[in-house]
């Protein structure tokens, strides 16, 4: 099977919420009660896209979805603009084929050059594969919320996880970097492609 990973778009917002229900359905994985539906979910690749990044993993043979991950926002006050965090969820199908790595090696590589300084992941525990993976993209544990949400008759903890995406600057006082692009914009450069065609190497290799 030939996959290829390509931005999302509102076209494959049904696909998405399809692989999304069962994590809500079923799992603490999500803290969402509600899975979104297809309506629902093209807002949101919209509204990320406008900011973020959201790309997802393509069989080529029949356009079937396989697996998708995206940055979002952080927080909402203005000095977390330049932090972002992600996610990556696969279909049963897209498990043990390296597209979580794939996906975040080109979605990491677009945000860090859109110009996000910090990306970080929420993991409800216990989740080895998920854990597994942020560590193997160099993500660092830097703290646990214990008890954070109540989720099919249990407490959840959610460990947290952080990756730097661009040098910190030197001493205690710096200047505010440029402000972040879109990632149309990134795309349209050398660099950009090359992000995304580095993601693509992983499911070729």
């Amino acid at each position: 099977m030939v996959i290829r990973l390509r931005p999302a778009t509102a076209d494959d917002a049904a696909q998405i919420a399809a692989i999304y229900a069962p994590y809500v359905q079923g799992t603490a994985i999500s803290f969402e009660t509600e899975a979104p539906d297809a309506d629902e979910m093209a807002r949101r690749i919209a509204k990320t896209e406008a900011h973020w990044a959201w790309l997802v993993a393509e069989a080529e043979q029949d356009g079937q979805v396989l697996a998708y991950a995206y940055g979002g926002s952080h927080a909402e006050r203005a000095a977390y603009r330049w932090s972002t965090s992600v996610s990556v969820y696969g279909a049963p199908a897209a498990h043990r084929r390296g597209l979580g790595r794939a996906l975040y090696t080109a979605l990491l590589g677009l945000l860090r050059l859109q110009g996000f300084h910090s990306a970080y992941a929420g993991i409800t525990q216990p989740n080895a594969a998920s854990v597994g993976l942020h560590q193997a993209m160099g993500f660092e544990l830097i703290g646990t919320y214990p008890d954070a949400g109540h989720k099919l008759g249990r407490w959840n903890d959610v460990s947290r996880f952080w990756l730097p995406l661009q040098a910190r600057g030197e001493g205690p006082v710096c200047a505010a970097p440029p402000e972040t692009r879109t990632l149309a914009a990134v795309l349209a450069t050398p660099e950009g492609v090359a992000a995304l065609a580095a993601g693509q190497a992983l499911l070729q290799a």
